[in-house]
C-alpha cells in the first residue's frame, strides 16, 4: 500500500449552498473531477463549531453538520483545497496521515 495517503476532512453544513446546489455536493463532484482516489460524505447527529450554534439532527430540519472526507496522496489533497477557494461555508480543512491497509481493485473503470 501506499504510505503517502492522506485523510482530507472539510466541515460544513448541509444547509450551506454555493448557487443552487449544497456546498458538500459541489465539493464531491470537484473531487470526482479531480480525480481523488476516495471520498464520502457523512452527515453528523450532533455538532457545534466557531458560531456555537448546536446542529442536531432533525427530520425536519436539514441544517447538519456534514463532514467531507477524501483520500488520496498529500500533493494532490492539497491541490483540491486551492481549488475550493471559491466555495463559501466551507468550515475547518484538515489532513492527516492515514496507513491505508487495503485498497479493493476499481470496478468497471
Amino acid at each position: 500500500m501506499n504510505s503517502s495517503f492522506k485523510l482530507l476532512r472539510i466541515y460544513t453544513d448541509e444547509a450551506a449552498y454555493f448557487g443552487d446546489r449544497k456546498v458538500f455536493e459541489v465539493v464531491a463532484s470537484r473531487a470526482r473531477g479531480a480525480k481523488v482516489a476516495g471520498a464520502t460524505v457523512l452527515q453528523a447527529l450532533l455538532g457545534f463549531g466557531h458560531t456555537h450554534g448546536m446542529h442536531r439532527r432533525n427530520m425536519l430540519d436539514d441544517d447538519q453538520s456534514v463532514v467531507i472526507e477524501i483520500i488520496d496522496e498529500d500533493a494532490k489533497l492539497r491541490a483540491f483545497v486551492e481549488s475550493l477557494s471559491d466555495l463559501e461555508h466551507l468550515g475547518p480543512i484538515t489532513l492527516e496521515a492515514v496507513e491505508v491497509l487495503r485498497w479493493p481493485p476499481a470496478k468497471g473503470v
